[in-house]
């Protein structure tokens, strides 16, 4: 096909979910834009905006209620078509399950290329190519059940890959890799959008993917309401903001230094990293004394200095405080005996303290996932000991008694719903518990309330909500259960940053009432916010326990267990090496490193004199 003509051509597009009835939800409306060979789109809106509406209407997945969809001039309205449209487009999903369909990982990269009618000879070779690109050629033989999260993501990567198509859409498909995984697939991407001029539509919650993007839709409610280059989408902070969005921290670093200073801005300052810390130290130079004044009445401002902040810490945890769960020398081999036994977990140690935040970091398949499953019995302990709550968790007996104290939120939390309505499903651990009707009722409504559904009808189905709204009610129903320990595998991918963020607020409301937490990520900019100490495994294997910033101080540490050091740190340190030598760069938080850079040019402003 000629790849030189426009390669999606979307014309006016609305969609209306169950039109004609009364429960009719208009998910897009009245959407235009056109897509290139070999550009980069990325599109951005909270959960519910309609991103992943629009993306099933560019391959057919669903039909235009009006307008039209155009790929390579071919309608996806026109059956004859919507094979060879689906040829050229491939898509890869959130959750990896939805795509998964084989017995093997080799096998499962081979569907799609059977079903396009690939020669035998051609067809293995482009199955190694695709499995070695995503780093999966060594699991080939094995079955996608017994792969981590992460590496089911890789593996439905690596099946539209191999289909060789004109566009990839990604449906939020980085939010279960690791750092590195996830870098390694950007670029990946980028490669062959370099050499084989393949376009890709990336929709995400990731600020920092946006930026590689060469345009950017924003949506909300069905609506594209701001388009653009990243730079000039991120420009407009104050409005992506309200959307419930966010922008990168050295964006927001950056303008409100502008702002707070009255300095002007233009788009192209906020292009980059480097280019912002340019701009920072020319307004920094010679600051006037009516730039001193406006520095001082941002430092002194009470929000500051109390850190009223989403993430500040609630408290330093006393290290002699009684643990609430003890782990010793814990292993787990899967398939013990067996040839294709996996050693999940090697003599792991560690105490969890009362009201601590404990995060847990690693690759994918680094044995995070099973650790955790051991916590409250899911996962029968094979060697080693645990101790939950004076409770020992190597007697069967205990089981029981363990998981009503011990709280489980899963990947993909809104899997666990099951029952008509939301107050039905929130209130069925509750119930489980002992508790009355009332008070299963009341303690559901105060969980619903934690995760900012207050308002929500509770009479509803689950299944009507969005994807963010499901999953804050499935931890609902965890929370409904007041656990005294509660352990969270990747409660936030997926989610917008507004989501993400109301979830966390609960989870440190929770901390400070006394619950200890337990919170696996791959976000390193999360885990570097909430947590009090980070725990980080390696194939299974204990490599660190320490407080946030000596973790991600140790570079060493950080290249060799395939992390990332946190985005506001990173900037800090451009700072420091460009402007202020002695800015303490172990900072998380956009708001403290703004702080902090006012303290600093105060403090040079005293020592050098002003204008």
């Amino acid at each position: 096909m000629d790849r030189a003509n426009t390669l999606i051509n979307v014309s006016e597009v609305s969609y209306t979910y169950d039109m004609g009835t009364p429960e009719a939800l208009d998910a897009v409306k009245a959407v235009s834009f056109k897509l290139e060979p070999g550009q980069h789109l990325a599109i951005l809106g909270r959960n519910g905006s309609g991103k992943s509406t629009l993306s099933r209407l560019l391959n057919g997945l669903l039909l235009p209620s009006e307008g039209r969809v155009l790929v390579l001039d071919m309608d996806t309205r026109k059956e004859e078509d919507i094979w060879p449209i689906r040829s050229q487009l491939g898509m890869v999903f959130q959750n990896p399950d939805n795509q998964i369909v084989a017995t093997t990982v080799e096998e499962d990269v081979a569907f799609g290329l059977e079903n396009l009618g690939v020669p035998g000879d051609l067809m293995v070779q482009r199955v190694q190519m695709s499995l070695e690109q995503v780093g999966l050629w060594d699991y080939r033989e094995s079955q996608p059940a017994d792969l981590s999260g992460g590496q089911k993501q890789k593996l439905a990567v690596a099946g539209v890959f191999a289909m060789q198509p004109s566009c990839i859409i990604l449906d939020e498909a980085t939010s279960m890799l690791d750092p590195r995984s996830r870098n390694e697939l950007l670029d990946l991407l980028e490669r062959m959008r370099q050499e084989e001029n393949i376009s890709i539509i990336n929709v995400t919650h990731h600020m920092d993917e946006v930026l590689h993007a060469d345009h950017v839709l924003v949506m909300h409610e069905g609506r594209v309401v701001l388009s653009g280059k990243p730079s000039e989408v991120f420009y407009e902070a104050d409005l992506i903001k309200s959307l419930g969005l966010d922008v990168p921290a050295y964006v927001e670093v950056t303008l409100s230094l502008a702002k707070y200073l009255k300095k002007d801005i233009r788009v192209k300052d906020i292009e980059s990293p480097e280019r912002a810390s340019e701009y920072i130290k020319d307004i920094l130079t010679g600051l006037s004394a009516q730039d001193l004044k406006n520095l001082e009445a941002y430092k002194d401002r009470s929000d500051i200095l109390s850190h009223k902040a989403l993430y500040a810490k609630i408290q330093q945890v006393d290290s002699e405080e009684e643990a609430v769960l003890k782990v010793k020398n814990l292993s787990h081999v899967y398939h013990r005996g067996r040839l294709d036994q996996i050693h999940a977990i090697h003599d792991i140690s560690f105490d969890l303290k009362k009201a601590e935040f404990l995060g847990i970091a690693g690759h994918t398949g680094s044995g995070k996932s099973t650790l955790i499953q051991h916590l409250n019995g899911l996962i029968p302990v094979q060697e080693g000991s645990i101790e939950v709550l004076g409770l020992d968790a190597t007697k069967k007996e205990n089981i029981p008694a363990i998981r009503k104290k011990v709280g489980m939120v899963f990947q993909y939390p809104e899997q666990q719903l099951f029952a008509e309505t939301i107050l039905d499903d929130v209130s069925y651990g509750p119930k489980r518990l002992g508790m009355s009707e009332e008070e299963a009722r009341q303690s559901s409504l105060d969980a619903l309330a934690m995760v900012g559904l207050q308002d929500i009808e509770t009479d509803r189905s689950p299944f009507e909500l969005s994807g963010g709204q499901m999953r804050r009610v499935a931890i609902a129903g965890i929370l409904a259960m007041k656990p005294e320990i509660l352990i969270l595998d990747e409660p936030a991918a997926g989610l917008d940053p507004q989501g993400r963020d109301e979830i966390f607020t609960t989870l440190k409301a929770l901390q400070a009432k006394g619950v200890s937490i337990i919170f696996v990520s791959h976000s390193m900019d999360d885990l570097a916010r909430l947590a009090d100490r980070i725990m980080v495994l390696k194939q299974g294997r204990l490599q660190a326990l320490d407080t946030v910033d000596k973790i991600f101080s140790d570079s060493r540490l950080v290249t060799e267990n395939d992390l990332s050091v946190p985005q506001v740190m990173l900037f800090a340190d451009r700072i420091r090496k460009g402007i202020f030598p002695e800015l303490d760069n172990r900072l998380f938080r956009p708001e403290d490193l703004l702080y902090r850079i006012c303290q600093e040019a105060l403090r040079g402003a005293s020592r050098g004199g002003s204008k």
